[in-house]
């Protein structure tokens, strides 16, 4: 047991010190200063001159929503073209066939949104071209504008009065080539020699230990699993995703993909401190995702490492603790380790059974998601960080009698009514498309969604949601979920939640970089000290008990008490 802890510090630690140096060079990337990687201008610029864009060309706040909206609506019918038409298109050796329109529709959003949410198996239910082209292709570009929308707050929170932020495509493009495509590089070649496949062949017939013969699917994987990872996309190319031995094959890959997973989201918020030169608020914001995060944490690893109550019962020993739905390569501890990185980020890949945990460890993983804030996604974690933060800056200047500031700009009536819409929305939708399902199902349980009725039924539906109001992309798997309403309901909660969250946050700093700066004075909020980061982090967690407390009382709360 203590090894397991030991290697879960490890993997931690690792994180924050690789962070570290890669925060202050993507502070040096959007910035515009000199960095190893000024090879790529040249490609960079061939792009540009092929699209007709000039990247020195400033954009106002608007300009850059409606140049992140266009690009992302021609995407989206690229991969509906790819993956309603994979049954034809070359690269297909297995013979896997095309989409239905439903589920093509929601792999399409769900991908363009940068969840990754799959309902469907990678072996049986894409093609090689669309895995590539298409899944993988959306992987790199959908974190790249996450990552540039964040690259547009931090230019308005360093300039004094403006309403120019840069330009929208080149914060994409240099995000794309300058930092996820070599973190990518590097970590797939580590796959690649570690056993995971990277090939056009088709699936390998195999005879088991057992004698029987297997079809097992083969492909370019490792270069789909490098940037699933450092992108927060989650979006496995085998069908168990992380748990499979090919796309995870030692505890050596699962400390690289898990690093992966929360490197670039904790890397942004150093790299805000190095953009801002206010390395205080970057540790304040740092110090508060991270008590959020080993909170969560450390009830999900005891209670895995505790095993099943109702096991105890019958008298059988669990000194592994709970391995039901996990990789004995791993264990329980890295497994929730696991489970809360990737739900503390917008990643959703899974190393084990999230629909198998103890019923603590699914309310631990569902409340990471029902936050949203605590490290989150490539630069949108910050994002919906910045909004508790407007919110706890408001609400701390209305307790002194003061009026709220935020780095020298007055936060105003108009900032908190879009802050405050973007974190209704979020609860709205959880729990707005939650009820509707359980209607639904209450009304006629013969559409068979749920292998597990009652507390654990409802608990894989809240979970359903949760993860795509969170663009997660994980999922309790005892849901039936390809079917015509999940695929529509959870698309439509897709799109709402990916862009209404990225369009609030830049509008709320484009209102506030065109603002008057007000110098700091004796009367001024400090935001980077460790009161403003209680402060923040109180918020934080009222908002989200008093929003979702009876949802997770209705599921796995109830189920956890029924197995004491």
């Amino acid at each position: 047991m203590l090894q397991e802890i030991l290697g879960i510090d490890l993997i931690f630690v690792l994180t924050v010190l690789l962070a570290l140096p890669l925060g202050r060079y993507i502070a040096k990337v959007y910035l515009g200063q000199p960095t190893w990687l000024d090879f790529m201008s040249p490609l960079e610029n061939f792009i540009y001159k092929v699209c007709r864009i000039n990247p020195k060309k400033e954009m106002t706040w608007q300009e850059h929503l409606a140049a992140l909206l266009t690009i992302n609506f021609i995407w989206f019918f690229w991969m509906m073209f790819i993956l309603m038409n994979q049954g034809w298109l070359p690269l297909n050796p297995d013979g896997n066939p095309s989409m239905s329109p439903d589920l093509a529709f929601n792999t399409a959003i769900s991908f363009l949104v940068n969840c990754n949410l799959q309902h469907y198996s990678g072996e049986t239910g894409a093609t090689y071209l669309s895995q590539m082209a298409g899944l993988m292709f959306m992987q790199f570009v959908t974190a790249g504008t996450g990552m540039a929308a964040a690259a547009i707050v931090f230019k308005s929170m360093k300039e004094r009065q403006t309403n120019q932020l840069g330009n929208f495509y080149s914060y994409f493009l240099k995000s794309c080539t300058r930092v996820l495509l070599p973190i990518s590089l590097v970590s797939a070649i580590i796959l690649v020699f570690n056993g995971t496949p990277m090939n056009w062949e088709g699936k390998a017939n195999i005879v088991t230990v057992q004698g029987d013969s297997v079809q097992v699917s083969r492909g370019p994987a490792a270069a789909m699993i490098a940037i699933k990872q450092a992108g927060t996309n989650g979006g496995g190319y085998f069908g168990v995703n992380s748990a499979h031995p090919l796309e995870n094959p030692s505890y050596l890959t699962n400390i690289v993909e898990n690093i992966l997973i929360i490197l670039i989201p904790i890397a942004f918020v150093f790299a805000l401190g190095f953009y801002l030169n206010r390395k205080k608020l970057a540790w304040m914001i740092f110090g508060v995702m991270t008590i959020g995060f080993f909170m969560l944490l450390s009830v999900s690893v005891y209670f895995e490492l505790q095993g099943n109550p109702a096991i105890d019962k019958m008298g059988i020993s669990q000194l592994l603790g709970s391995t039901e739905g996990k990789e004995m390569r791993f264990g329980s501890a890295a497994s929730a380790f696991w489970g809360i990185t990737t739900t503390t980020t917008s990643n959703g890949s899974v190393n084990a059974m999230h629909d198998s945990m103890t019923p603590l460890s699914g309310a631990m993983q569902m409340l990471d998601m029902m936050i949203n804030a605590l490290y989150g996604g490539v630069g949108v974690g910050f994002l919906n960080f910045y909004i508790f933060i407007i919110i706890a800056v408001f609400i701390s200047g209305l307790m002194v009698g003061r009026t709220p500031e935020f780095l020298g700009k007055k936060i105003e009536a108009k900032e908190m009514k879009i802050a405050t819409l973007v974190a209704l929305l979020h609860t709205f939708l959880i729990l707005a498309f939650t009820s509707i399902a359980s209607y639904v199902f209450t009304k006629d349980p013969s559409v068979g969604w749920l292998n597990n009725p009652s507390f654990h039924g409802f608990s894989e539906m809240l979970y359903e949601y949760t993860s795509s109001s969170a663009n997660n992309g994980s999922g309790f798997e005892g849901l039936g979920d390809n079917t015509p309403f999940w695929n529509i309901t959870c698309g439509i909660v897709l799109i709402l939640s990916r862009y209404l969250p990225i369009i609030g946050p830049i509008a709320i700093a484009g209102i506030l970089a065109n603002k008057k700066h007000i110098p700091e004075s004796a009367g001024t909020l400090q935001t980077d000290t460790a009161t403003f980061g209680f402060m923040v982090f109180a918020v934080i967690f009222i908002i989200a008990a008093l929003s979702f407390f009876p949802a997770l009382a209705l599921g796995p709360l109830a189920e956890f008490f029924t197995l004491r």
